[in-house]
Protein backbone atom coordinates (compact mmCIF):
# COMPACT_ATOMS: atom_id res chain seq x y z
CA UNK A 1 0.00 0.00 0.00
CA UNK A 2 1.56 3.65 -1.00
CA UNK A 3 2.23 6.10 1.96
CA UNK A 4 -1.05 8.74 2.46
CA UNK A 5 -0.30 11.80 2.39
CA UNK A 6 1.31 12.86 5.28
CA UNK A 7 3.55 10.13 5.10
CA UNK A 8 4.92 11.48 1.64
CA UNK A 9 4.51 14.72 3.48
CA UNK A 10 7.19 14.07 6.11
CA UNK A 11 9.50 12.11 3.95
CA UNK A 12 9.68 15.17 1.77
CA UNK A 13 10.59 17.24 4.75
CA UNK A 14 13.35 14.90 5.74
CA UNK A 15 14.94 14.67 2.32
CA UNK A 16 14.51 18.33 2.01
CA UNK A 17 16.17 18.70 5.54
CA UNK A 18 19.77 15.94 4.35
CA UNK A 19 19.77 18.12 1.21
CA UNK A 20 20.71 21.36 2.63
CA UNK A 21 23.18 19.30 5.46
CA UNK A 22 26.48 19.14 4.68
CA UNK A 23 28.61 15.64 5.23
CA UNK A 24 32.23 15.18 4.75
CA UNK A 25 33.91 12.21 3.01
CA UNK A 26 30.36 10.97 1.44
CA UNK A 27 31.71 10.72 -2.14
CA UNK A 28 35.41 10.38 -1.65
CA UNK A 29 37.38 13.73 -0.25
CA UNK A 30 36.87 16.84 -1.36
CA UNK A 31 39.62 18.46 0.59
CA UNK A 32 42.95 16.74 1.64
CA UNK A 33 45.12 18.67 4.48
CA UNK A 34 48.68 18.08 4.71
CA UNK A 35 51.15 19.30 7.07
CA UNK A 36 54.25 20.86 6.15
CA UNK A 37 57.44 21.62 7.77
CA UNK A 38 60.22 21.66 5.70
CA UNK A 39 61.65 18.22 7.03
CA UNK A 40 61.94 14.94 5.17
CA UNK A 41 58.97 13.13 7.16
CA UNK A 42 56.44 15.90 5.87
CA UNK A 43 57.59 16.36 2.45
CA UNK A 44 57.11 12.39 2.16
CA UNK A 45 53.70 13.08 3.47
CA UNK A 46 53.11 16.07 1.14
CA UNK A 47 53.97 13.37 -2.29
CA UNK A 48 51.79 10.82 -0.66
CA UNK A 49 48.47 13.44 -0.02
CA UNK A 50 49.22 14.76 -3.65
CA UNK A 51 48.85 11.48 -4.65
CA UNK A 52 45.35 11.18 -2.77
CA UNK A 53 44.33 14.08 -4.16
CA UNK A 54 45.08 13.58 -7.80
CA UNK A 55 43.31 9.99 -7.42
CA UNK A 56 40.72 11.18 -5.78
CA UNK A 57 39.99 14.44 -7.64
CA UNK A 58 40.20 16.42 -4.73
CA UNK A 59 42.16 19.53 -3.71
CA UNK A 60 45.27 19.49 -1.68
CA UNK A 61 45.65 21.74 1.29
CA UNK A 62 49.38 22.18 1.72
CA UNK A 63 49.33 23.86 5.41
CA UNK A 64 52.57 25.03 7.37
CA UNK A 65 51.70 26.34 10.81
CA UNK A 66 54.47 29.03 11.65
CA UNK A 67 55.72 28.45 15.28
CA UNK A 68 55.33 31.52 17.74
CA UNK A 69 58.17 31.41 19.94
CA UNK A 70 58.18 34.30 22.74
CA UNK A 71 61.71 33.16 23.93
CA UNK A 72 63.25 33.53 20.70
CA UNK A 73 61.50 37.27 20.47
CA UNK A 74 62.15 38.01 23.86
CA UNK A 75 66.10 37.47 23.10
CA UNK A 76 66.11 39.56 19.54
CA UNK A 77 65.95 36.86 17.55
CA UNK A 78 64.23 37.44 13.91
CA UNK A 79 61.82 34.54 14.61
CA UNK A 80 58.79 36.04 11.98
CA UNK A 81 61.70 36.47 9.35
CA UNK A 82 62.95 33.21 9.60
CA UNK A 83 59.34 31.51 9.25
CA UNK A 84 58.24 33.52 6.66
CA UNK A 85 60.89 32.39 4.38
CA UNK A 86 60.62 28.88 5.26
CA UNK A 87 56.99 29.36 4.20
CA UNK A 88 58.31 30.89 1.02
CA UNK A 89 60.68 28.34 0.10
CA UNK A 90 58.36 25.60 0.77
CA UNK A 91 55.47 27.11 -1.96
CA UNK A 92 58.68 27.44 -3.94
CA UNK A 93 59.35 23.34 -3.36
CA UNK A 94 55.52 22.62 -4.06
CA UNK A 95 55.77 25.02 -6.90
CA UNK A 96 59.19 23.42 -8.72
CA UNK A 97 57.29 19.93 -8.16
CA UNK A 98 54.04 20.67 -9.57
CA UNK A 99 55.96 22.43 -12.98
CA UNK A 100 57.99 19.05 -13.28
CA UNK A 101 54.55 16.75 -13.22
CA UNK A 102 52.75 19.55 -15.58
CA UNK A 103 50.63 17.39 -17.76
CA UNK A 104 51.64 13.95 -16.24
CA UNK A 105 50.17 14.33 -12.60
CA UNK A 106 48.01 17.05 -12.39
CA UNK A 107 46.67 18.21 -8.55
CA UNK A 108 44.58 21.05 -7.49
CA UNK A 109 46.42 22.45 -4.46
CA UNK A 110 46.94 25.31 -2.17
CA UNK A 111 49.26 26.71 0.51
CA UNK A 112 48.20 27.92 3.70
CA UNK A 113 50.17 29.66 6.54
CA UNK A 114 48.74 29.49 9.81
CA UNK A 115 50.29 30.72 13.56
CA UNK A 116 50.47 28.67 16.03
CA UNK A 117 51.56 25.46 18.03
CA UNK A 118 51.37 22.37 14.94
CA UNK A 119 48.47 20.66 16.45
CA UNK A 120 45.85 23.99 17.06
CA UNK A 121 47.09 25.12 13.37
CA UNK A 122 46.25 21.54 11.72
CA UNK A 123 43.33 21.59 13.27
CA UNK A 124 41.88 25.05 12.86
CA UNK A 125 43.19 24.96 9.29
CA UNK A 126 41.31 21.75 8.81
CA UNK A 127 38.35 22.93 10.25
CA UNK A 128 38.33 25.96 8.28
CA UNK A 129 38.97 23.96 4.77
CA UNK A 130 36.33 21.72 5.52
CA UNK A 131 38.71 18.99 5.55
CA UNK A 132 37.84 15.39 4.80
CA UNK A 133 41.15 13.63 5.27
CA UNK A 134 44.48 15.08 7.50
CA UNK A 135 47.99 13.66 6.59
CA UNK A 136 51.40 14.34 8.31
CA UNK A 137 54.41 12.86 8.60
CA UNK A 138 55.45 10.69 11.34
CA UNK A 139 57.36 12.86 14.19
CA UNK A 140 60.91 12.63 13.78
CA UNK A 141 61.86 14.21 17.45
CA UNK A 142 62.04 11.58 20.02
CA UNK A 143 60.51 13.70 22.90
CA UNK A 144 57.20 13.03 21.29
CA UNK A 145 57.63 9.12 22.10
CA UNK A 146 56.62 10.29 25.50
CA UNK A 147 54.83 13.88 25.22
CA UNK A 148 52.89 12.33 22.24
CA UNK A 149 53.07 13.84 18.67
CA UNK A 150 50.91 16.34 17.14
CA UNK A 151 49.55 12.70 14.52
CA UNK A 152 48.57 11.02 17.51
CA UNK A 153 47.00 13.48 19.05
CA UNK A 154 45.31 14.52 15.70
CA UNK A 155 44.03 10.89 15.98
CA UNK A 156 42.87 11.33 19.46
CA UNK A 157 40.68 14.34 18.46
CA UNK A 158 38.78 11.45 16.18
CA UNK A 159 37.33 14.32 13.82
CA UNK A 160 38.40 13.39 10.46
CA UNK A 161 40.85 10.02 9.13
CA UNK A 162 44.26 10.66 9.32
CA UNK A 163 47.37 8.97 7.83
CA UNK A 164 50.58 9.23 9.15
CA UNK A 165 53.02 9.12 6.33
CA UNK A 166 56.85 7.97 8.27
Amino acid sequence: MPPGPAASDSLAAVTEQHAHQFERGTDGPKVIVVGVDGSDSSLRAAAYAGGLARRQHALLAVVYVQPVIASGAALGAPVAETTDEIAEDLVAQIRRATEQNKGIFDVRWEFHTFRGDPYSGLTKAADELKADAVVVGASEQAGHRIVGSVAVRLVKAGRWPVTVVP
